[in-house]
């Protein structure tokens, strides 16, 4: 190895070290036999999980809830994300695209629990505060990928058509958008798996679904009730990764 690498590995170390004795970490504190004690008792008491049919039947609502959630959510993000891209893509001169990524920046800097509090205030508490909540930050980071996929985006087959005369418009949905496609899609389908795992935590602040029923029953100290949604979550964060891995590949080929 090179001097300079040992050099970036030690500013490293140290930089671990100095952020260990800056946050006054405790970790013997942690690893602590009553510590463990605490901690096991805790987890146990989460079993055995609520399978009564009456609160299966409330925890599959909230799982059905969490995916339209997530769905419309990312469907709006999708459709506003592609008309901020556009102009963040600098097809509309440099002023438009400054503004476009200065939105984009805003919107994605905010954190999702920080806008479905805002969205609470603003449309009391639900789902819709939710689905708008993850709307808002995931324009902001699906704009930025569509604006980056359109730059990148092979220029031939527009200019082909440019220079036969073509409008603007039919440029881009026959020259660009076929060549972009499947980028854009494979962009939608992984926010949406993200935006599944978001849309159960936004329930913490009042947003709906099974977030919300996850707060509930903590809050209460039913864990046998947290213990079943939080069976719920996981099956519902596995069976959407395996559809959409299974989307992407049927895409890919």
């Amino acid at each position: 190895m090179r001097p300079l690498h040992w050099i970036l590995i030690a500013l490293l170390l140290a930089a671990v070290w100095g952020s260990f004795a800056y946050l006054s970490l405790d970790t013997g504190q942690l690893l602590s036999a009553d510590a463990g004690a605490q901690m096991s008792k805790y987890v146990l008491s989460f079993f055995p999980p609520d399978l009564s049919l009456a609160y299966l039947a409330q925890t599959w609502r909230g799982a059905v809830e969490t995916i339209a959630i997530s769905a419309i959510g990312t469907l709006l993000a999708a459709v506003l994300g592609l008309l901020l891209a556009l102009p963040a893509s600098g097809r509309f001169g440099v002023i438009p695209r400054v503004i476009a990524r200065l939105l984009l920046n805003f919107l994605r800097s905010i954190p999702e629990l920080v806008w479905a509090a805002l969205m609470v205030f603003a449309a009391g508490l639900g789902p819709l505060a939710g689905t708008l909540a993850l709307a808002w930050h995931t324009t902001g980071v699906i704009g930025r990928l569509f604006a980056e996929t359109l730059e990148n985006a092979p220029p031939e087959p527009a200019q082909a058509l440019r220079l036969a005369g073509a409008r603007p418009l039919v440029t881009f949905l026959y020259g660009t958008l076929p060549s972009v496609t499947a980028q854009f899609v494979a962009y939608i389908l992984y926010r949406w798996e993200i935006n599944i795992r978001m849309a159960a935590i936004l329930g913490v602040v009042g947003a709906g679904g099974l977030g919300q029923m996850l707060y509930m029953s903590l809050s209460l100290f039913q864990q046998s009730q947290a213990m079943t949604v939080i069976l719920a979550m996981l099956m519902l964060v596995a069976l959407v990764d395996a559809a959409s891995a299974w989307l992407r590949q049927r895409l890919a080929q």
